[in-house]
């Protein structure tokens, strides 16, 4: 008896089951793209207009007047417009770089070329396996108290981010906050929460900060000082409910790491952060790699020191150094070379090491100009003095605690437009601040409210550099991260705006 041949479904014309595709989301670098599409899109409808800007750059409330339209060509400009924003945004009456137009921003350049230094920078001080060591040591000194980690480091980042607007700089910590936290067996979102949430939540409760606070207070009018007070408590109290966040979620993966949101990550992870767990045990603390991680330690604190405006803050007897990307690129490079010759590499190792290092963050500096292409498309467009004469139009016949409310409000999209704190208080507060006086509210509560929307809004928007870098950094998707930060935003935001409106209500 013949056996029967069976034939595959597919040959008699039956099609098999197909399998459904699994949605992936998109990476930043596509929703940033989309965005640009759509700014693109909207500089077609969006009338075109501008404010007249005094010699300091900032806008003359009431000039605002409509302009011809310059729509942007979806495949020259949009295409063009990262490329722009690596070199600056340019005044389209002369051709020639400013940020004095419509709020326009230096080149992301910059920004750029630091994150490749701190690339290499990270990449040699690993080589020499000081940092292994020292995260192996830390690890055994905390033992069971290693959870104290989390707020004693978000502390620190807060600090920063209240003093000066801790920002770009943070991107130098991720590698070595995520290595720390994973070795204390919680998972790299946790890392990135602790630098992000830290300078983040600094920042939207900026105490003294020059760049946010210092800017918008004097295009408002008023003293620094005013409404310090406001802001020590909105730190304080967004401070420990980030902290609470943060810890929360890391001793639920601590007791269940199934339960982390990277997951599926946590191999890839701790070979990349750690090497590996064997080796961080079996590579000692030597006399040498204390000395390594002293300097490591030292290029940070010549960073802080030298970014900080200690003339702005009254104190005179300590020099102010005024640095920023450009000296703090060369510094990292004297540091990554000193460390070199201190591990006693050979010339060969040091520069490949430098290189190799600068290349895992490069997809990081590329981000960077994707999302400054955007503030491109909307300045070259003239549709960000119409945003801005939107807003101020909406507001203006409003009560107090409304107002202020809604000042907060609008600060949001704002913020999303220009993600640069001292650019949007540069573009905005003189727009805004006037605006109190006929609703009866204090200037400086305009300035906390900005402040504060601008803060909250850095802490996910993809158009704030900060966000997507440190996220490519941590290898965290950047809907994951929303997944976990969008709670604590919405709690964020009400305590803002409580606190707001108790002031309001007390000043008033």
């Amino acid at each position: 008896m013949a056996t029967k041949k069976v034939i595959p479904s597919t040959a008699t014309g039956a099609s098999a089951p197909k399998a459904k595709r699994a949605f992936t989301f998109p990476s930043a670098y596509t929703i940033l793209f989309a965005i640009m599409i759509v700014v693109t899109a909207l500089t077609w409808f969006i009338p075109a207009g501008l404010y007249k800007y005094d010699e300091e750059g900032k806008p003359i409330p009431d000039t605002y007047h409509t302009v011809p339209r310059n729509p942007q060509r979806f495949f020259h400009d949009t295409l063009l417009a990262p490329i722009n924003g690596m070199y600056g945004l340019k005044d389209l009456a002369t051709g020639q770089v400013s940020t004095a137009v419509s709020g326009a921003l230096y080149g992301s350049i910059d920004v750029a070329l630091f994150v490749l230094a701190i690339g290499g920078f990270l990449g040699i001080t690993m080589k020499t396996g000081a940092v292994d060591a020292g995260i192996g040591a830390l690890v055994k000194r905390l033992g069971t108290r290693g959870y104290l980690l989390i707020p004693m480091l978000m502390i620190v980042f807060m600090v920063g981010g209240t003093t000066y607007g801790m920002a770009e700089e943070t991107l130098a910590f991720y590698g070595l906050i995520i290595a720390a936290v994973l070795a204390l067996g919680f998972d790299a979102l946790t890392g990135v929460a602790v630098v992000m949430l830290g300078a983040g939540i600094g920042t939207l409760a900026s105490t003294i900060n020059p760049f946010a606070t210092g800017i918008a207070s004097a295009f408002a009018g008023v003293p620094l000082g005013d409404g310090i007070f406001l802001r020590v408590i909105i730190l304080i109290i967004c401070g420990a409910a980030g902290i609470w966040w943060v810890m929360r979620y890391a001793n639920k993966v601590k007791k269940n790491p199934s339960a982390s949101y990277v997951a599926d990550k946590k191999a890839e992870n701790e070979e990349h952060f750690l090497r590996s767990n064997a080796q961080q045990d079996t590579v000692p603390l030597t006399t040498r790699r204390k000395w390594i991680l002293a300097l490591f330690g030292l290029a940070f604190l010549i960073m802080i020191y030298s970014v900080i405006p200690w003339s702005d803050l009254g104190l005179t007897a300590i020099p102010t150094l005024g640095w920023w990307f450009p000296e703090l690129t060369a510094l990292f490079l004297l540091f990554a070379v000193i460390i070199g010759l201190v591990g006693r590499m050979s010339e060969g190792t040091l520069t490949s090491t430098f290189i190799d290092g600068s290349r895992d963050l490069l997809g990081v500096a590329l981000v960077v100009a994707v999302a400054r292409g955007i503030s491109v498309i909307m300045n070259n467009g003239l549709i960000t003095d119409t945003v801005l004469n939107w807003a101020a139009q909406a507001l203006s016949n409003f009560s107090a605690v409304p107002f202020i409310n809604l000042v907060f409000i609008a600060y949001l999209p704002l913020a999303f437009l220009i993600p640069s704190s001292s650019g949007l208080a540069t573009v905005t507060m003189p727009i805004m601040a006037p605006l109190a006086t006929f609703a009866h509210v204090p200037e400086s509560l305009v300035v906390t409210a900005f402040q504060s929307a601008s803060g909250l809004l850095n802490l996910f928007t993809p158009t704030f550099a900060v966000v997507v870098g440190g996220l490519a950094i941590g290898r965290v998707p950047l809907n994951t991260w929303w997944k976990f930060v969008f709670p604590l935003v919405g709690i964020l935001a009400v305590i803002v705006m409580v606190m707001l409106s108790v002031a309001v209500v007390i000043l008033g």
